[in-house]
């Protein structure tokens, strides 16, 4: 397998990172296995390590959008509750919860987007539902537990 690499290896192909990137990722984390360190491009490395933790905080935060405006749109529009709306609130809780139990360190990013969050899961809704803006309360009428509660449906 050395040969491989060393025939598809970063030092052969500078460019590899931009033209085939899962080539780049098999080659690299093959090389990190050989602890052939020297042959790893190690400044696309580095950017790929941060943007893997950038992207973890995006995906809670877009998760925790989507809970809260399908959670607001269950209690201020009863009459069109549905089963796909309980799917979503269940599927995007489940997402959230996998991500804290496999990064417990973002549980304080949790706490601290979700004000930012409510307030843009609270226009997200008011333009889905039509409903005008300050339907919906300005504070959060669920809590941070509530919102990752399987059980918990505003019932109101």
């Amino acid at each position: 397998m050395k040969t491989k690499v060393k025939e598809t290896g970063v030092k052969n192909n500078p460019n590899l990172y931009d033209t085939d990137f899962y080539l780049w990722i098999k080659t690299t984390a093959q090389l990190l296995e050989e602890e052939q360190f020297s042959e790893i491009d190690l400044a696309n490395l580095i950017e790929e390590i941060k943007d893997m933790g950038k992207q973890q905080k995006t995906s809670l935060k877009s998760n925790l959008i989507i809970i809260l405006m399908h959670l607001l749109k269950y209690k201020y529009q009863r009459e069109k509750r549905s089963r796909s709306w309980l799917l979503t609130i269940f599927e995007h809780r489940r997402r959230i919860k996998e991500a804290l139990e496999d990064s417990p360190s973002l549980n304080n990013y949790y706490q601290q987007v979700f004000n930012k969050c409510y307030q843009n899961a609270r226009k997200e809704a008011s333009i889905e539902t039509g409903l005008k803006l300050n339907t919906f309360p300005k504070v959060s009428p669920f809590d941070l537990e509530q919102t990752l509660n399987q059980e918990y449906l505003p019932e109101e």
